[in-house]
């Protein structure tokens, strides 16, 4: 199970103010608004220093530039990580500022003029022509024979899956998988996954056994497979694979499995307490949408440790777009969450699409 101890390297207890915001909660933002004198030092120190999972895709600036906004701190000391903390550090900084700024902040605006650098424009770099591909004329059954060629370098083979990827997906290419690899065998070529994510359906029943085998890359490959084309005989290997990541506390990856256990609804019921500890507790905020769609799927009454009313109902708080997204699809019609669904419509931080689904709701029957 993953760890709740909390230390400077470690994320806080979920269920404490500082857990739920350095997940990005929705919960967290409502309670900070009922606890402000608490919350002030909790979201400073998520300023401070970045607590998301995978800084690509899980989204904070937005949800802090709320909680500044909407519990009337100071700003000072945002603007202080702008001198005090690394570029990644002030490029932060610097963005919770311009939302601040966008929002009507006048603080906000001139702490932008004087201290904030404006991101240097790219650079107008002409790409090097790339050398004709040698293989770009060979037919597909070529291109498989010299996959297919163990005594075949490396570079063809990989110039090879290059050419294949531009072209319609051949069911020729499946068996040939489990032996497109590095020469250590431990690693797949450069650019197979992405042949295999062209395959899609066309890699099943042979999915099962790459599901099976004791190679994690190939086993992983399998896996994502069966997630999107499996049938119900493959719900206890991605239940197996679920059950797994939790027990080795695994962040980036189950939604995969909760996608593909979603599929089949009320046969994936024992994924239920598991899909509702990923919502709850994951850093990860960009896969936590899934893991509330799964359990919409799978059980619409919601498990017991978890009303999915309330669920969407916090979503409409969460830091991630697609999670506020999903809480303006589903959130219950309820006074307090028409009040939530007037701030998102209104609130010049937001993202146009959650403006507009927003106001698309509220315009809507009740």
């Amino acid at each position: 199970m993953p760890e709740e101890t909390e230390d400077e390297d470690r994320y806080a207890p979920p269920k404490t103010l500082l857990g739920l915001l350095q997940r990005g909660r929705g919960a967290g933002a409502i309670r900070a608004a009922r606890k402000p004198a608490e919350a002030a030092d909790l979201v400073y120190a998520c300023v401070r220093r970045d607590w998301s999972w995978d800084s690509l895709v899980d989204e904070r600036s937005l949800y802090l530039a709320r909680l500044l906004r909407d519990l009337e701190l100071p700003l000072d000391p945002v603007v202080e990580v702008l001198s005090t903390g690394d570029e990644y550090d002030h490029d932060r900084a610097a963005e919770i500022l311009r939302l601040l700024a966008r929002g009507g902040s006048e603080e906000a605006q001139e702490a932008v003029r004087l201290h904030v650098r404006e991101p240097e424009p790219w650079s107008d770099v002409r790409k090097t022509p790339q050398e004709p591909n040698p293989l770009a004329e060979l037919e597909t059954p070529k291109l498989l024979a010299l996959l297919a060629d163990p005594d075949a370098p490396e570079d063809d083979r990989t110039e090879a899956l290059r050419v294949l990827r531009r072209r319609d997906p051949d069911p020729g290419l499946v068996p040939l998988v489990p032996s497109l690899t590095t020469a250590d065998g431990e690693r797949p070529l450069v650019l197979l996954i992405g042949n295999i994510g062209k395959l899609g359906a066309l890699a099943m029943p042979a999915a099962r056994e790459w599901a099976a085998s004791g190679t994690r890359w190939l086993a992983w490959q399998g896996l994502t497979v069966l997630a999107e084309h499996g049938e119900a005989q493959d719900v206890p290997a991605l239940l197996a694979e679920l059950k797994q990541d939790w027990a080795d506390g695994v962040w980036c990856g189950p939604e995969r499995m909760a996608r593909g256990l979603a599929r089949f609804g009320a046969q994936a019921a024992e994924a239920v307490p598991i899909l509702t500890r990923y919502w709850l507790r994951t850093p990860h905020s960009f896969e936590r949408p899934a893991y509330l769609e799964a359990l919409a799927a799978i059980d619409p009454t919601g498990p017991d440790m978890l009303g999915l009313d309330l669920a969407h109902t916090e979503s409409l708080w969460d830091c991630q777009e697609d999670a506020r997204l999903l809480g303006i699809e589903r959130a219950p019609d309820r006074p307090h969450v028409r009040e939530r669904l007037a701030e998102l419509r209104d609130d010049p931080m937001e993202e146009p699409e959650v403006r507009n689904a927003a106001a698309r709701r509220l315009a809507g029957p009740t």
